[in-house]
Formats: structure tokens, sequence, C-alpha cells
């Protein structure tokens, strides 16, 4: 994804709170993005529950909540790789005892050259704020 701006974030297929509210949430905004959103901005999407989520787990998820096409990539791995990625981004995750799994809901902006530039944290955050923030990385670089 170098060269483009990116949005990260965690989530679980299972969730019937949070995450689908952010994934729509998101997805609003891929949609407002206008003609940038798959070519200059994406938005990844990493489960913290890969035992569970498949890609075909993750695929279904993308399209019940409006987040398929171009733009959008829903990633899983070994539970220890998506540990670290959680990790890095500052993301801590811990299943429940009901299966659920607890983790910080945490979206975060990464300029085009790989760079970790905003952080918001939950899903009550100002999807305005975070276009002019998209906006405003994607004409720092110009291309």
């Amino acid at each position: 994804m170098r060269g483009k701006v990116v949005a990260v974030t965690f989530i679980y297929a299972t969730c019937t709170d949070t995450c689908p509210v952010l994934t729509a949430k998101l997805a609003a905004l891929g949609t407002r993005m206008g003609k940038d959103f798959g070519t200059q901005v994406a938005f990844i999407a990493i489960t913290i529950d890969p035992e569970r989520d498949t890609p075909d787990v993750l695929r279904s998820y993308a399209q019940a909540h409006g987040a398929s096409g171009a733009g959008w990539a829903f990633l899983t791995g070994t539970p220890a790789e998506i540990k670290g990625v959680a990790q890095r981004y500052g993301v801590f995750a811990r299943k429940t005892d009901r299966g659920d799994v607890d983790h910080t809901f945490l979206t975060s902006l990464v300029d085009r050259d790989g760079a970790l530039r905003v952080q918001y944290m939950g899903v009550r955050f100002d999807p305005d704020e975070m276009l002019r923030d998209l906006r405003s990385l994607l004409r720092e670089g110009g291309r």
C-alpha cells in the first residue's frame, strides 16, 4: 500500500456491537472520498480473531457492511502475526469467556511514506474530521 494514504483498523466478524458500526462509518467515508478512494486512499481492517475469521468469513462480513471493492482490504494471519501487528499499532485484544473479543477500538491513518500520523479512539470520532485529515495527507504528497 506504499504510495497511498491508509486507514488501519481492527475488527472481528462475529462482533455484534462496535465493529459493524465502525465498518459502516468507514464505508461511508470511502464513498465520500470519491475517485480518490481505492486509487489514493485505502482502508485496511485487520481481524483480531484469526482463528474464526477466515478470508471467506471476512469477505462475507465486508459485503454485509458495504465495505467491499476497490479501496478495501480485510486481512487475517496467524494469531502470532495478528498479535504483533496489533501491538505495533497500540491495540490490545483478549478473548472473553463468552467468545467475544475485547479490544481497543483504534483507527490509524498512515501517510504515503508509511508513517503513522493520526489515531482516532473508538467509533464516536467525527467523520468530517477524518475526511479532512485524509484529504490533508493526500495534499502533502502531491502525487
